[in-house]
């Protein structure tokens, strides 16, 4: 997705799963970190340094569903991306609502109130809601299946943005099954999401 999206977008894109590329010499070449469904402690102390040497300058950061299940021991990644995962049901249908469209990654939605999809759907360990911009909520009332019932926030952001400092940080639940990466909708929502963190659009 994110490949036939640079053809029309004009992005050069950098993919790896190597997390020793995240180096100086690399980063100070981008413009975005997309962090797309890494889970886990990936990332070692030098790439930590140096990534957050990429952020004292006015840079972007996206994270895509899972980037929220991944460095729950660094602090300065938890300020940016606003949430730690904490569990989740099964993958099932589900009604995503919205609650603010003033952001361009929200453009696609536009005229809806909510969108319904199939996806594996996150709970976090602490709700975000006070030190990020929400723009949608999980409707709890359309999760049917349930591993246990820890999944329950009551408010339950999904979808939300921080800028802080000249740093664009955005952060999106969709993104686990492949259809996800073939909805014109959530293709839309992430490439504007993108292309707002590198400043190429408000």
């Amino acid at each position: 997705m994110l490949y036939d999206l640079s053809k029309q977008q004009n992005w050069i894109i950098t993919a790896t799963e190597n997390a020793g590329l995240l180096r100086e010499n690399l980063l100070s070449k981008t413009d975005v970190v997309v962090f797309l469904n890494p889970t886990g402690d990936a990332i070692c102390d030098e790439g930590q340094a140096a990534i957050e040497d990429f952020f004292k300058s006015p840079k972007g950061f996206v994270g895509i569903h899972a980037a929220a299940d991944c460095e729950y021991d660094w602090k300065f990644f938890d300020d940016l991306l606003g949430a730690h995962f904490k569990t989740h049901p099964p993958s099932q249908d589900a009604t995503v609502l919205f609650e603010n469209f003033d952001h361009p990654a929200m453009i696609p939605f536009k005229g809806k109130k909510s969108y319904s999809t199939f996806d594996e759907w996150y709970t976090f360990k602490v709700n975000p809601r006070e030190k990020v911009n929400v723009l949608a909520t999980l409707d709890e009332s359309t999760i049917k299946k349930f591993d246990n019932d820890n999944f329950r926030m009551g408010d339950h952001p999904l979808i939300w943005w921080t800028e802080k400092e000249g740093v664009r940080s955005f952060y999106t639940g969709f993104g686990h099954t492949n259809e996800s990466f073939q909805d014109k909708y959530i293709i839309e929502h992430i490439k504007n999401a993108i292309n707002w963190a590198a400043k190429r659009i408000n």
